[in-house]
């Protein structure tokens, strides 16, 4: 059992899998949002007093404060019970790409050459994790929370809402207009 749980799923097991969860959560008046939480957290840190935005019941958002936990917990597991031992394959064209903006290759998902402390103490790295963090997770939430200018899937999950705007995102992505090859 554990050696088929930690293989990656086919995606006509997934993907309806992922369906039935968004399905759900819209059924019940939910929806998928991490950076939602954020709100959350905020609430219930008590920044309700000070700005309007902040200030609701919090408590009807518990089970996306739940999700969060059982998403790191799920990641925890994951990383350390059913993770694969081999280095990642990926495409060599990938590989030279990244060397000609000095990220060597080493095998991992997350490479030192920018996940790491060393090069978090580094004005790029500072900028890269630090505030890139920021700006993609206040920034999401201030586009309504949902995610919805990630990628194509989150920006497929904002459309369940009738969102005018994710249409035309989604279109806009889904025609190659919007790539960015070089990112630094």
């Amino acid at each position: 059992m554990i050696e088929y749980i930690s293989q990656p799923w086919p995606w006509y097991f997934s993907g309806p899998l992922i369906t039935l969860i968004m399905f759900l959560l819209l059924w019940s008046g939910g929806y998928f949002g991490v950076s939602s939480n954020l709100r959350s957290i905020c609430a219930i840190g008590g920044a309700g007093k000070k700005v309007a935005f902040f200030d609701f019941d919090w408590k009807k958002q518990i089970w996306n404060l739940v999700f969060i936990l059982g998403a790191l917990i799920g990641g925890y597991i994951a990383t350390n019970f059913l993770s694969n031992s081999e280095p990642l394959q990926i495409n060599q064209k990938t590989i030279a790409d990244l060397a000609e903006i000095n990220i060597p290759f080493q095998g991992g998902l997350m490479p030192e050459a920018l996940f790491s402390w060393e090069s978090l103490l580094t004005l790029k790295g500072f900028i890269i994790i630090v505030v890139g963090g920021f700006l993609v997770g206040f920034g999401t939430r201030w586009a309504g929370g949902h995610l919805r200018t990630c990628n194509k899937w989150l920006v497929k999950s904002s459309i369940t809402f009738s969102n005018c705007s994710s249409w035309v995102f989604y279109w806009w992505l889904s025609h190659d207009t919007f790539y960015i090859s070089n990112p630094f």
